[in-house]
């Protein structure tokens, strides 16, 4: 479930870094590698960043624009039972 979760957690802001930066490519003039290689990543940094600081700091609900309503819980051993 963990594996999952963190999975899910990172894929969503990355899907939502492309699609603002997509968006942002029709109205600036910005050719394809500026949206791939510098937008996509701030955008999707910028994303996780804001929700994940209020989901600790505001309400936990905030965790499902991430994709997920709770962060994966790890173990303190590092490794991931299996279910």
């Amino acid at each position: 479930m963990n594996l999952y979760v963190s999975l899910l957690r990172t894929g969503v802001p990355a899907a939502v870094g492309w699609i603002v930066a997509v968006a942002l490519r029709h109205g600036l003039e910005l050719d394809s590698t500026a949206v791939t290689g510098v937008l996509t990543p701030i955008v999707t940094f910028v994303y996780y960043g804001l929700f994940r600081l209020a989901e600790q700091r505001l309400s936990p609900s905030f965790g499902w624009l991430l994709g997920y309503a709770r962060p994966p819980q790890y173990e303190k051993g590092g490794q991931e039972s299996p279910a």
